[in-house]
């Protein structure tokens, strides 16, 4: 059955998911065109049709995607992220034409999902104003309060791998796009660079990871857990309130040296994509000797965080999605920037060092409210960068899209068809 929707994607992924998708909503019947702003985005578009160059300075995109939208009628737009300025531009000039805006952003309740929203994500999400109250009114027929499912999509490998092909397409083949800027300070060629290192050091930065987190379990001492993110990522750079990850660091360590007990100690754990732009493990140094407990202070690179949040007293994010991994567990979390999980009913308001001292824990009800919403909305499961987990995600996006509902327009009285998958899989893994 044909459709009258046009849809226009801009930047996406790493990879080809935008590709897959694309496809996929041509065989529903809808038309696809795509704008690319380097060679990476032509790459990973591959040879699929209706590709649009965008050669033009950042100052001319405006006007540009007006002509866009025009010319082909456009309905829909498509993203990944709504901060970088292409994009922030274009969702402000959508939503004056009154066009449909989705938005896909690592899931929230990552790793083995994915977030689809309107209109916006992270703090721009409709989820900052909606309270745990109003969620449960939503939820008129919950689905069961399903555990993590046992898949294995959204492999960091892949993503790694992807990250550093698109940027050495964008360095050796973006002669047609002279223009371009990248949204992010670091230049191209030390991005590339970065990531292929970290893909080259994954095996001996593993072996060193699996000893170090093998000492502090080994170190039989009660831990607080930092979680660190990319000082480039959008939910650090557009809703934190810290410039870099130096000013948080040294705000960690200072309240937990006034409020933890003498016996406790710190772990700063990296995001799995750190790349080492930031001489992050020096800086946790200096800022624990400046404090005079040097000894109790620990850097984890990397590396799965359920292994050290398992034993872990409290939780302390700038806003970093993992911080949702502390609260499924039941750890009080400490969050300073704007998140969609900032609720006063599972994340504490207690000053640093006072949660350090005595870390007020969630309500595991109203988190599991949240969560159970989450799931029947706006968190679909698959991943972007493995093929199973594209395949997965697939499954059901696409229908999302083509909904005229929004993710949280409504709740309907059976579980979504993506948890009744799920369900079945624990069952078939016991």
């Amino acid at each position: 059955m044909g459709t009258d929707r046009v849809f226009l994607f801009l930047q996406g992924p790493h990879g080809p998911f935008f590709r897959q998708l694309g496809d996929m909503l041509r065989r529903a019947g809808a038309d696809v065109w795509r704008v690319g702003f380097n060679a990476g985005d032509a790459a990973f578009w591959g040879r699929a049709p209706g590709y649009i160059a965008c050669q033009e300075p950042l100052t001319a995109w405006h006007d540009r995607f007006g002509k866009i939208c025009d010319a082909h009628a456009v309905t829909d737009i498509v993203l990944y992220g709504d901060t970088r300025p292409i994009h922030a531009q274009a969702i402000a000039a959508a939503k004056a034409r009154g066009l449909r805006i989705h938005v896909f952003e690592e899931g929230y309740l990552r790793p083995y999902w994915v977030t689809y929203e309107r209109d916006g994500s992270n703090g721009h999400s409709q989820l900052m104003t909606l309270s745990v109250a109003q969620m449960q009114v939503g939820l008129a027929a919950s689905g069961p309060d399903l555990p993590t499912p046992p898949a294995q999509w959204g492999d960091m490998r892949q993503h790694i791998f992807y990250g550093a092909l698109y940027h050495w397409f964008v360095m050796f083949w973006n002669w047609r796009y002279p223009d371009f800027r990248s949204h992010r300070a670091l230049p191209l060629r030390r991005e590339a660079l970065l990531y292929t290192k970290r893909l080259l050091l994954m095996p001996s930065q593993a072996l060193r990871r699996a000893i170090a987190t093998r000492r502090i379990k080994a170190g039989g001492f009660p831990y607080h857990v930092a979680l660190l993110q990319l000082e480039h990522d959008a939910s650090f750079q557009a809703h934190s309130p810290f410039d870099d990850m130096k000013s948080f660091v040294e705000m960690v360590v200072d309240g937990f040296a006034k409020g933890a007990p003498g016996h406790h100690h710190l772990i700063f754990k990296a995001h799995p994509l750190e790349s080492g732009q930031s001489p992050l493990r020096q800086i946790i140094a200096t800022a624990a000797k400046a404090q005079g407990i040097g000894a109790r202070v620990h850097f984890l690179r990397g590396g799965k965080l359920a292994q050290i949040l398992r034993d872990a007293r409290s939780a302390v994010t700038v806003n970093s999605t993992a911080g949702q991994q502390a609260l499924w567990r039941g750890i009080p979390l400490k969050a300073f920037g704007t998140a969609v999980y900032n609720k006063p009913e599972f994340v504490s308001d207690q000053p640093l060092p006072a949660f350090f001292a005595d870390p007020q824990k969630p309500d595991l009800a109203a988190y599991r409210c949240y969560r159970d919403f989450l799931l029947q909305t706006s968190q679909v499961p698959g991943g972007y960068y493995s093929s199973s987990g594209r395949r997965q995600l697939m499954r059901e996006v696409v229908d999302m899209m083509l909904r005229d509902a929004a993710p949280y327009d409504h709740i309907g009285a059976e579980p979504k068809p993506a948890l009744r998958l799920v369900a079945e899989q624990l069952q078939r893994n016991g």
